[in-house]
């Protein structure tokens, strides 16, 4: 027979349980406890984000965006060109969660391999034919070329590029579920950091000499 006092206990530890487990499912962003909050891009205060803007000094502009008219400048070494709609310059963002991309290619130009470590990605092509591809953590490579109207998802911090495999020029819109989802851009991370990796452990990682470190380098200027 089981005591009362044991029969308290065990009741105890499931009310405990039974408390427990609802935070488990709330472990995400809060939700908003206003309508808005612009960011102050020049607060001097930042807790992992933006304060707001006082309300007295919002305006209209800060809830719309004209960055995506142009077609971004793809004359750079990877032939592509990446034109941000985050909440650093689209203060109207902040705290929602949200923000797009326009990504600009020329023809074999690429957005070459990169992560963001905030935010899963999706993505829709605009114009052209685009080779899609991202690589998950137990090295398995998925990919497609995708055409005008074809939509692409890639989940949150794996690396991803897109190629233009067209003819002629391509753009997509990518969106994501972060007002600044971040991007770790792999061959300017490697070969052109401040201050930069040191040969020794790039030789290593890649299995080459030296030399072949140097001439990477040299192509961004590092």
């Amino acid at each position: 027979m089981i005591s009362s006092s044991g029969s308290s206990f065990h009741l105890l530890c499931c009310l405990a349980v039974l408390l427990i487990l609802p935070f488990s499912s709330l472990s995400s962003d809060p939700d908003s406890l206003q309508d808005f909050c612009v960011a102050n891009l020049n607060s001097s205060i930042s807790v992992n984000g933006f304060p707001c803007k006082p309300d007295a000094e919002v305006t209209l502009h800060d809830f719309f965006f004209d960055g995506f008219i142009k077609e971004g400048d793809t004359t750079n070494v990877f032939g592509s060109k990446v034109t941000p709609g985050n909440v650093l310059t689209f203060p109207g963002l902040n705290t929602l969660g949200i923000s797009m991309n326009r990504v600009d290619l020329a023809p074999g130009g690429l957005n070459p391999p990169h992560s963001h470590p905030r935010a899963s990605e999706t993505g829709v092509v605009i114009e052209g034919k685009l080779l899609v591809g991202f690589i998950t953590t137990d090295n398995v490579y998925y990919s497609k070329v995708l055409t005008a109207g074809q939509m692409f998802v890639v989940p949150k911090g794996l690396v991803h590029f897109q190629l233009n495999v067209g003819e002629g020029k391509a753009h997509a819109f990518t969106a994501f579920n972060s007002h600044l989802p971040g991007a770790a851009i792999l061959p300017l991370n490697l070969f052109a950091s401040t201050p930069a990796i040191p040969n020794g452990v790039l030789t290593k990682a890649f299995q080459v000499e030296d030399k072949v470190i140097n001439a990477i380098k040299s192509k961004f200027g590092s």
